[in-house]
């Protein structure tokens, strides 16, 4: 009998093995998989965080599949003409894949689609990367969401399909393609010495975002609730990073926070809400694909926001120096860590899109440099949400104020102290690691004061930005 050709299946923001419908249905075929994934433009363009942090989720699925006796082929290019020239080179008659929801992944997966079935190959996409399809979920009058209570309630309640079994094995084929190097891709080639500063707050890969989940639901989400909002505490998953990537799953997070929920958890309802805010920011991205390029509600255009992403002031909030101790710890967190607690998220883009009115857009794009858990959904729809032209954004007018939040939220101060040394005689490493891990061409040094006053004074800002607020056409 002649052997069944192989089945190609086309890596994404899905980078594990277990929960994994593309994979799942590849090797129901009966036929060697082979698995691979693309370098293109989507990839190239990545900030400098998000690249580097992908880049090491990609090693570690690389040695996960060496152990089960399979591999990782890396191919760069056009995502089309990487895999019509694998289907020549293998003979392979299917290819799978997930199913991205923005724009760029929407057409790339089109177009694969398009192509593959012209020339009589079979191309499937799957869900994975987001609890519900986004346009399966419609209002009473069968429009989409935008507002995320009723969202919230649509969903609460609905279906969530069981996470599928990780495959117990993933066939070889007799001859594997060629393949790139990793290394030789340098994704973290941006990232200089701030690597190795950032490295060690990275979970990396599905067996750690598996231990970190179960870690959550045993010690954490019970109190989940109210930890989410204390900054100095590890109070919250920890897991976006990894959902991000597709480390774990959504389905494998909502079922074992229903689990959590049904053993008598209190936070987990708050969890759970916290993941449908998630599917949210996928909805609205799906349905609205300019959600991260210009203001989501009308009427914004010409509200006095600067634009220069290089100003002063903006290189001060940049480099955690606008002498507002909240909002500087944030930012020096996301620089040691990758990472930035989502209250104190909230709190330094507040201060930059209405203290000192610049466009939410330079804080997005910057954002989207540093974060090793970005998430072009939920960046977008935070920053609008917070700058208030976006989504949910009432009232437009909340300004978040440091120093009311800094005693609400880290009233001992151990947020702060954490990640800012000047002033301290014997500064945290956490501290100390924001200068090894900033450009060295930003001339920091933890031994230099820290600014005297704020950069725009709290109560001078809100004034501002509510008078710029109320004189904003309606």
């Amino acid at each position: 009998m002649t052997a069944p050709p192989p089945t190609l299946v086309w890596f994404r923001r899905d980078l594990r093995l277990g929960d994994h419908p593309a994979l799942c249905a590849a090797i129901a075929r009966g036929g060697p998989v082979i698995l691979v994934f693309i370098r293109d433009a989507q990839v190239d363009t990545l900030g400098a965080g998000p690249k580097w942090r992908l880049g090491l989720s990609l090693a570690d699925l690389s040695r996960q599949l060496q152990a089960r006796g399979s591999r990782l082929i890396l191919r760069s290019g056009p995502v089309e003409d990487v895999l019509a020239a694998l289907v020549r080179e293998t003979g392979a008659d299917a290819v799978h894949w997930t199913r991205g929801y923005d724009p760029g992944a929407i057409a790339a997966g089109t177009a694969v689609k398009t192509m593959l079935r012209a020339d009589g190959i079979a191309a499937d996409s799957h869900p994975g990367h987001l609890l519900h399809e986004p346009r399966t979920v419609k209002t009473g009058a069968g429009g989409c969401y935008r507002v995320y209570s009723p969202f919230w309630r649509a969903i609460r309640g609905r279906d969530v399909p069981a996470p599928m079994a990780e495959p117990g094995g993933i066939p070889p084929p007799d001859n594997w393609p060629d393949s790139d190097s990793l290394s030789d891709w340098r994704l973290g080639a941006a990232m200089g010495p701030g690597a190795a500063v950032c490295l060690p707050h990275q979970r990396v890969g599905e067996a750690a975002a598996r231990a970190r989940l179960d870690w959550f639901m045993d010690e954490a989400i019970a109190g989940y609730g109210e930890a989410r909002d204390r900054m100095a505490e590890d109070g919250c998953s920890g897991l976006s990073q990894n959902l991000g990537l597709g480390e774990v799953s959504p389905r494998q997070c909502w079922h074992a926070a229903l689990r959590a929920l049904n053993e008598g958890a209190q936070g987990a309802e708050s969890w759970l809400r916290q993941l449908a805010w998630r599917e949210f920011a996928w909805h609205l991205l799906y349905h609205f694909p300019g959600l991260d390029l210009r203001n989501w509600r009308e009427g914004w255009e010409e509200f006095p926001w600067s634009t220069d992403p290089d100003s002063a002031a903006v290189r001060r909030w940049k480099r955690g120096r606008t002498g507002v101790p909240l909002v500087d710890a944030a930012m020096r967190q996301m620089y040691v860590t990758g990472q930035m607690h989502n209250r104190a998220r909230m709190i330094a883009a507040s201060y930059l899109t209405k203290h000192m009115l610049v466009h939410w857009k330079v804080g997005l794009d910057w954002f989207a440099q540093c974060l090793t858990d970005w998430d072009p959904a939920a960046n977008a729809m935070g920053w609008q949400w917070v700058a208030g032209c976006g989504p949910d954004a009432s009232p437009y007018f909340r300004i978040f104020n440091p120093e009311t939040q800094a005693t609400k939220f880290d009233s001992s101060g151990a947020y702060r102290r954490r990640w800012i040394a000047e002033g301290q005689t014997a500064p945290p490493q956490t501290a100390l690691g924001f200068f090894d891990a900033a450009p060295a061409a930003w001339g920091l040094r933890p031994d230099a004061p820290y600014p005297a006053a704020p950069m725009v004074g709290l109560a001078e800002g809100r004034a501002r930005a509510l008078a710029a607020y109320d004189a904003r056409p309606r």
